[in-house]
């Protein structure tokens, strides 16, 4: 079917009409949706075979949201009260696999937002697996471990009637790292009264990869490395800038700093610091124990490295770079953000966080023709890991190191040829990233939606 460039634009706006009409109280849905839905649907009415099917609408209505109430007791007897959460978007190419995030933002818009992306990632790893997302506006910073064990097996004893090894497998993400994961899995070790690979994320000597804590960040990194080489360009001696200080922001340091890039940045909810000299691996050492260890606020790192800067509640994206890595959280980047970078001459974008950059400053990045990744495809590399810690829990098997590396490279690899395929322009040579990650997300899962009829 060949329709012109106004009839495929009213049939976007149509569609995006009744979406909002549906679920007019979710901005960071609809924000997602539109995304995929201007880049996807003038492909859809290009092949005969997906229109007419509804598919699209399909995809943006979970098969199954569940909300339920966690009670828990705090340290001083109190008995608290939170939500949880899962939503189950699509499983037409696996069972449902995406992480549960512990913070008091979350809602269903987010939920919703993060699921939907996660069901294009995941199937652009090429592993077998659909898409989810769930969590609790609880705040795991403040509490004791005793607290949050307590919260955490509180959240279980109702989740675990809704997941399972072949059904659904959740992993950690924004405030569930591996001491979290742990009383998650403790807790559905006991109900069930199985030792199956239900979560991922776990520690290594009960079931965890090796390379998973590290995958998300390496992946974003491998990610830019691959859209430079595109360019005859690679890392070494870029500037680099990274937000966040959790695990992905600190694993992209690492790795950039592998390959011989400068990270001059990191950040937190607090705001960011800059360090002109290079954040060098025993600097990110301390990072790491700040973060990971002591939960401390990142402005700390100024005092053990006074030479730093730290600027109170502002991003880091004013600064000098040549590339940008955003793994803090979603909306992070403004279009005022992009207009500075390009300004500043950064010529690369890769996306360690979901949905970092808002709509602005994509389209700016896509304007000024620099390399830039969204995040269903830049930062895969942590659920293409957590995929193959499953493969690894089947098998009651771990692989070394260097095999899990090898496979995440190779996977981020593939995600890169396969947005070429489907967004590089013909007759200009430019590649969308966007443009490719969500159609070659799209059309696996709606080949296996139309194998499998109406469900």
């Amino acid at each position: 079917m060949t329709l012109d460039h106004k009839e495929i634009k009213a049939k976007v706006e149509g569609f995006l009409d009744l979406v909002k009409e549906r679920n007019s109280l979710e901005p960071e849905f609809l924000q997602a949706v539109e995304e995929v839905a201007e880049t996807v649907i003038p492909y859809i009415v290009q092949n005969d075979i997906y229109h007419g099917k509804n598919i699209l609408l399909r995809m943006v209505e979970p098969e199954r949201v569940i909300t339920f109430r966690v009670n828990w007791v705090d340290d001083s007897g109190e008995i608290q009260v939170n939500r949880g959460y899962r939503v189950q978007m699509n499983s037409a190419i696996g069972p449902y696999k995406g992480g549960l995030r512990f913070h008091p933002s979350v809602n269903m818009s987010i939920l919703k937002f993060l699921a939907f992306e996660q069901v294009f990632k995941n199937s652009l790893t090429t592993l077998p697996m659909g898409g989810a997302k769930g969590g609790s506006d609880f705040d795991p910073k403040g509490k004791s471990d005793n607290e949050i064990m307590r919260f955490c097996h509180a959240f279980m004893s109702e989740l675990f009637r809704h997941i399972g090894p072949n059904t659904d497998i959740p992993a950690g993400d924004i405030g569930v790292g591996g001491r979290e994961i742990g009383f998650l899995f403790g807790m559905y070790k006991k109900l069930k009264n199985e030792f199956t690979g239900v979560l991922t994320g776990k520690g290594v000597t009960w079931g965890g990869s090796l390379i998973r804590p590290e995958a998300t960040g390496y992946g974003t990194v491998y990610f830019a490395q691959k859209m430079l080489q595109t360019k005859g360009d690679d890392i070494k001696d870029k500037l680099v800038t990274i937000s966040g200080s959790g695990n992905v922001a600190q694993y992209a340091a690492e790795k950039i700093t592998q390959l011989g890039g400068k990270v001059i940045t990191l950040s937190d909810s607090s705001g960011y610091i800059l360090d002109s000299d290079g954040i060098s691996k025993a600097k990110l050492d301390f990072v790491m124990d700040l973060k990971n260890n002591k939960r401390g606020r990142i402005s700390s790192y100024v005092k053990q490295y006074p030479t730093a800067k730290f600027y109170p509640n502002k991003t880091p994206w004013e600064q000098v770079c040549d590339i940008a890595l955003p793994c803090a959280t979603q909306n992070e980047l403004s279009g005022n953000d992009a207009k500075i970078l390009i300004k500043n001459g950064c010529i690369c974008v890769s996306e360690g966080a979901n949905m970092p950059s808002t709509k602005e400053a994509v389209s700016t990045f896509q304007q000024n023709r620099i390399l830039f990744a969204p995040g269903k495809a830049s930062n895969a590399g942590g659920v293409a890991t957590s995929g193959l810690e499953m493969t690894q829990n089947s098998l009651r098997y771990n692989w070394t190191r260097e095999e899990v590396d090898e496979k995440l490279k190779e996977i981020m690899g593939n995600i890169h040829d396969k947005c070429i395929a489907f967004g590089k322009d013909p007759e200009t040579g430019y590649i969308d990233y966007v443009k490719g990650a969500n159609i070659a997300g799209f059309v696996k899962v709606a080949d296996a939606m139309l194998a499998q009829g109406i469900v």
